[in-house]
């Protein structure tokens, strides 16, 4: 493996990193401030993905955990699926994020409804990640209302959530923050004329 390799799965890793902190997750300074070197340093030259397991827990309820998986194989196969199932079932886990160098087949795809809702398994291509989608300059940020929010929303406004503005849950933001239809986020936008312009859009 090259630096090339290297490269790659630093940044892939480093989005992942941002992405949990971004869904609540507890996430140390020093992986967020990871440089190349550093990954380097704790993997070596020659990175084998199976060491790049991430297990993390929310900030407001501990026992609410995730594991970021990061299969060996090109095509992720049956006999890995069940592993992490297995490993999920006895870590007591219901959901993870796994992160794969090319598109699943269909039987795979299959294998991961079956195990759905009881245990979630979303995936993410290698190539997805290496940039954070949220810190693009054209992407508008985006804040993800508690449910609690979304009902003092929907009384302010005196509207039903179907009369709100759409986001298709498997848009790369709603992917990015893990949204589940029916959530609400806030979508704050840089205006010339009006400063700055807020829309709330439903996840569906």
């Amino acid at each position: 493996m090259g630096d090339e390799t290297v490269s790659r799965l630093f940044r892939v890793r480093k989005t992942i990193f941002e992405m949990l902190q971004d869904r609540g997750y507890l996430v140390a300074d020093r992986e967020l401030r990871s440089t190349k070197d550093d990954f380097r340093d704790q993997f070596g030259d020659d990175p084998q993905r199976d060491d790049l397991t991430v297990l993390k827990q929310k900030r407001d309820n501990p026992s609410d955990e995730i594991y970021v998986f990061f299969p060996v194989e090109a095509k992720v196969g049956i006999k890995t699926l069940k592993g992490y199932y297995e490993k999920m079932k006895g870590s007591g886990l219901s959901r993870a994020i796994m992160v794969v160098q090319q598109n699943l087949t269909p039987f795979s795809k299959k294998i991961l409804a079956d195990m759905a809702p009881k245990y979630i398994i979303e995936v993410f291509q290698e190539g997805e990640l290496l940039v954070n989608v949220t810190k693009h300059e054209l992407v508008p940020q985006h804040v993800v209302l508690t449910d609690e929010e979304k009902h003092i929303l929907l009384e302010r406004y005196t509207v039903k959530e179907h009369q709100l503005p759409r986001m298709q849950r498997s848009d790369p933001v709603a992917r990015y923050f893990g949204l589940n239809r029916g959530q609400v986020v806030k979508v704050l936008r840089n205006s010339e004329t009006a400063g700055r312009y807020i829309n709330y859009r439903l996840v569906v």
